[in-house]
């Protein structure tokens, strides 16, 4: 179940200018239905900003993944309009296990150091600390919000490679695909179609797919938040939707 979690990351939208956004999801899975809920607040001012996302595990999944909650957070300031990452944080409860990662960001001597410790019962299970073997300014979530000044969305059939922080399954990096006009069709069909809305793909290379890649298709408003997500040919999942809940 814990997989099921990753579309949750991946969809937050992309860059956005009030000082507070909230944006609430739903994630569905076939006949099952509703598997989580996802919620996330960006706040942000001229010089700093913070994104706090909060997953919880629902119904069926819920009794699978042992009530899996996460928690992910990131903090830091901002550098000709981009949010640029200081420290990002991820805490994940499910059963008797708790695990808190944190990775923080010197970016004068371009060095990205993680902590991780875990508990099960109580009791600390592990403990380390390393040097991640790459660097970047972004983790998961500020790139994703970052994404609209980071691309050309009028150029179409357009592969983009970034660095993201909390990636390291997948070495870093990040494939982002601009898709033709005429790929629209399967697009539309999965997600819907609106006049204030563009379309995007997330590639994500990790053994939790039918397939040798996952594909996360979206459908972003031209306010910046995501309006709908299908990540698909998950392991003994196949598709699983994301969509934004209107308040």
């Amino acid at each position: 179940m814990k997989n099921v979690f990753l579309v949750f990351i991946l969809l937050f939208g992309v860059a956005l200018n009030a000082e507070t956004i909230k944006a609430d999801y739903k994630v569905e899975f076939g006949i099952i239905g509703e598997i989580g809920i996802a919620k996330a607040v960006l706040t942000r001012n001229k010089s700093s900003y913070e994104i706090d996302v909060q997953l919880k595990a629902t119904g069926l999944a819920k009794t699978l993944s042992g009530g899996r909650t996460e928690h992910h957070i990131s903090k830091g300031h901002i550098e000709d309009g981009l949010m640029v990452s200081d420290l990002y944080q991820v805490i994940k409860y499910h059963g008797s296990k708790t695990s808190n990662k944190i990775y923080r960001f010197d970016h004068q001597k371009k060095i990205v150091t993680k902590t991780y410790k875990s508990w099960k019962n109580g009791k600390v299970k592990k403990e380390s600390t390393e040097r991640l073997k790459f660097y970047s300014k972004d983790d998961l979530l500020t790139l994703y919000f970052n994404l609209n000044k980071k691309i050309d969305r009028t150029k179409e059939d357009k592969h983009y490679t970034f660095l993201a922080v909390g990636a390291e399954k997948q070495d870093g990096k990040a494939e982002i695909y601009i898709p033709k006009k005429s790929d629209y069709g399967e697009y539309k069909k999965m997600l819907g179609e609106s006049d204030n809305s563009w379309y995007a793909q997330a590639i994500i290379h990790q053994n939790i797919f039918s397939s040798d890649k996952g594909e996360l298709m979206l459908r972003i408003g031209n306010d910046g938040i995501t309006q709908k997500a299908v990540l698909k040919d998950l392991i003994l999942f196949g598709d699983v939707r994301a969509t934004k809940i209107d308040q």
